[in-house]
């Protein structure tokens, strides 16, 4: 490993096949804690590339446990995070707006780690525990469409490396690649960065990774979700294409709005935000997650445009789909544990 920390020490580059190595020297249990602080502290000041991001997933995910989720069209919606603007939780919420409109959504998530509360948390205070086990997981999918997992239930090598960013607690490669190293087989994806230089280079990993159809976003302000604040910067992926493009609120009938109007806090606080979202309150909130749901909806190709998918999830809020999938999932949650205390 200390080869590879010297090399990114003077910003040089790993190719691919050092990645793999030093990716799968950082999951080795005899790897010293501080050698993997330290590299990726040094990846996180040289500013990682495509091709290293590319390697760790597929390491990553090769270490995932098998979920034998049945064939189907499954969409992640998980951003990296990272962004430090203490937004409240915009794709976990957007997640149940995407099912109820008809996308199968498996939900890559994990506590926070740079942020005041990361998707667990928010669901662990709504009543939905991460500590269902993956059979529960599958089965929540196909009966609801959507499905939450949690990183360390799925990638049990994860444990040391949550150490270490925890000690950094700081952005590193792990955020990049969280979106990329869901077990289930993906074909859409809907993701989120904090980076606007690396938008095309991020979907490039995601054409890498064999995703048929996917949208990265960089939100204005550096957000890893779109933002009511400006213009955003986008790339789709499509059929092996890479197509940039940016849009702002207005271009699909939404107000503008700050960052701050959207500020979250622990998950309690958030988890609140969320049911009054789904209740149907406008609000900047409200907004925000008509944005991002509306371009999930195009990502996953239910939407013919970004329009349609905000007239879409609108729709799905409004009728009380989405708060209904909801009240669903909580049920399947209490079932599912109750069954485990009992068996």
């Amino acid at each position: 490993m200390r080869d590879f920390i010297e090399k990114v020490e003077k910003r040089e580059h790993l190719l691919y096949d050092e990645m793999v190595e030093a990716s799968r020297m950082m999951f080795q249990e005899d790897t010293d804690l501080e050698e993997i602080v330290n590299f990726l502290i040094g990846l996180s000041k040289k500013g990682e590339t495509a091709i290293e991001v590319a390697a760790l997933a597929t390491v990553m995910k090769s270490f995932a446990i098998k979920l034998n989720e049945p064939a189907g069209d499954y969409m992640d919606n998980c951003g990296t995070g990272g962004d430090g603007l203490n937004s409240f939780n915009i794709s976990t919420t957007s997640a149940f707006v995407l099912a109820s409109a008809g996308a199968t959504i498996a939900k890559h998530g994990n506590r926070k780690i740079s942020s005041a509360a990361g998707s667990s948390d928010v669901l662990e205070a709504l009543g939905i525990q991460p500590s269902i086990g993956p059979e529960a997981s599958i089965e929540l999918l196909k009966q609801e469409g959507l499905t939450f997992l949690y990183a360390p239930n799925v990638h049990p090598k994860l444990k040391r490396i949550s150490v270490a960013r925890k000690q950094i607690g700081k952005p590193t490669i792990f955020n990049l690649v969280g979106p990329l190293t869901n077990p289930v087989a993906l074909k859409t994806q809907y993701t989120g960065i904090n980076r606007a230089d690396f938008t095309m280079e991020y979907a490039e990993v995601l054409r890498i990774l064999g995703r048929e159809r996917a949208i990265v976003v960089c939100g204005a302000g550096g957000m890893d979700e779109a933002s009511l604040a400006g213009k955003n910067e986008l790339v789709l992926l499509d059929k092996g294409d890479l197509i940039p493009f940016t849009i702002t609120p207005d271009e699909v009938g939404l107000s503008p709005a700050p960052v701050t109007a959207i500020r979250g806090g622990d998950g309690v606080a958030n988890a609140k935000i969320m049911r009054r979202v789904l209740q149907g309150e406008r609000s900047p909130y409200f907004d925000t997650v008509l944005f991002n749901s509306g371009i999930g909806l195009f990502a996953s190709g239910i939407a013919s445009s970004i329009q349609e998918g905000v007239k879409i999830a609108t729709d799905t809020i409004l009728s009380g789909k989405a708060l209904e999938k909801l009240e669903a999932v909580i049920a399947f949650n209490e079932k599912s544990i109750m069954q485990e205390v009992l068996s």
